[in-house]
């Protein structure tokens, strides 16, 4: 007999599967008849907050597909004209800005990348805004550079000795290079038109602390009508610090320089070189590497920061440098700097300064009248005897701020109305005594 043979038809209709039940099952438990668990039933709370879930990330998909399909508008702007496109905005402030053509061409192309990038990827990708964000970082600072822009200066040798003999005492030396600079600056714009570049001297004013190497120089921008920017050696251990980071590592910033004459808004500022041998010994080549370029008047005319890459012309700025000593200052750089020496101060013109500068100044600063504080002469020997040896004024400056700070508690908790300060009271008013 053929074992594959069919099976004859059975009258028996075939038996339909059972229905699931919700009820008890055979063993008094609550499967159902085919194994499966019951349903449960949630409470309402769990209910409600798993709708309000759904609904939140229905709502987010929803607004994130509008914001992929919306096409940007160029043409909207706002109340003062300005697009409210990322990217044509980009290309209004270049457009509008100062800066070289070609330099212009070289963001124009860094735009059009910009667009193609949006165009591909969509504005809301990473790729997109990480590039954005970098190209919006790199044409603020150009176009915020002072390519053009110059401050006037004040070509006035009588009102120049009397801004440095307002702000300090003596130093006729360094009073007299102040003026023969200015004098040359007047002679060169007389001869040769205001557009005329002149070679300035760099001058390096080395000497103790305290003897007045750093004001000197602001003064200097003051006599001079232009901006002052201090750039701080002390510590320096990068010549990035300088120079700038190149823009496509991600925390790239531009250098110091570029950064004050952003600051300044001008392309002629007195740029201090505040301590230059304080720089870290391992970073010391490298940057004296960066000031032999910066101090060099052929060479400084094309600067070039690594976050910019392109070059400035820094020769109409006025480099001033401070020293505590010229020891850790190579040569090469030393060979471009004009040393001049800061002499100490002896006790009769401590007694000067002390008196006809620092005391008014302090005076001023902390709010006093001039009938409230007065110092009899005959203190200030005792005052600045025991400083020892100190080239500068930093420690009577000390000295004369603690009397005034005495001076004002006794006037603000009512001890006295107006303080005189007297050999016979002096020790009340200075703790070294």
């Amino acid at each position: 007999m053929d074992s594959t043979a069919p099976t004859p038809p059975s009258d028996t209709p075939p038996q339909q599967p059972a229905t699931p039940s919700t009820g008890g099952g055979a063993n008094g438990d609550s499967s159902t008849i085919n194994g499966d668990k019951p349903i449960e039933n949630l409470p309402s709370n769990q209910i409600l907050e798993q709708k309000e879930s759904l609904d939140a990330v229905s709502v987010q998909n929803v607004n994130a597909a509008k914001l992929q399909s919306t096409p940007i508008n160029e043409s909207s702007t706002d109340s003062k004209g300005a697009s409210y496109d990322q990217i044509r905005k980009l290309g209004e402030l270049v457009e509008k800005a100062v800066v070289p053509d070609e330099l212009r061409k070289i963001l124009n192309d860094r735009i059009a990348r910009l667009a193609l990038i949006r165009s591909g990827a969509g504005f809301m990708s990473s790729t997109y805004v990480l590039e954005y964000e970098s190209t919006q970082r790199y044409i603020n600072w150009i176009v915020g550079l002072p390519w053009n822009s110059k401050t006037k200066d004040i070509l006035d040798l009588k009102k120049a000795r009397e801004i440095l003999d307002r702000d300090h005492y003596g130093l006729e030396m360094l009073k007299e290079r102040m003026i023969e600079y200015i004098a040359t600056i007047m002679l060169n714009i007389q001869n040769n038109g205001p557009d005329f570049t002149a070679r300035s001297p760099i001058l390096c004013f080395v000497g103790l602390a305290g003897t007045g190497k750093t004001t000197f120089a602001i003064s200097m921008a003051e006599a001079l009508g232009r901006a002052f920017e201090r750039i701080p050696f002390g510590g320096m251990a990068d010549s990035r610090v300088l120079r700038g980071q190149s823009r496509y590592f991600p925390d790239a910033e531009p250098g110091q320089i570029i950064k004050r004459l952003v600051h300044a808004k001008s392309k002629n500022p007195i740029l201090l070189l505040d301590e230059l041998d304080r720089v870290t010994e391992t970073a010391r080549a490298d940057i004296m590497g960066v000031l032999i370029e910066l101090l060099d008047p052929e060479q400084n005319s094309a600067f070039t920061d690594h976050y910019i890459d392109f070059p400035f012309n820094l020769s109409s700025s006025l480099f001033v440098a401070t020293a505590n000593n010229t020891s850790a200052i190579s040569t090469a750089v030393l060979d471009r700097l004009e040393i001049i020496q800061m002499p100490s101060y002896n006790d009769e013109e401590k007694t000067v300064i002390g008196r006809d500068y620092v005391l008014p100044k302090v005076q001023k600063l902390m709010g006093f009248k001039p009938e409230q504080l007065a110092i009899d002469d005959a203190i200030w020997e005792t005052v600045i005897g025991p400083l020892g040896y100190d080239p500068g004024v930093r420690g009577l400056e000390r000295l004369i701020n603690m009397m005034c700070r005495k001076a004002a508690r006794m006037i603000v908790s009512g001890e006295a109305k107006n303080v005189r300060i007297t050999p016979d009271n002096v020790k009340l008013f200075v703790q070294e005594f």
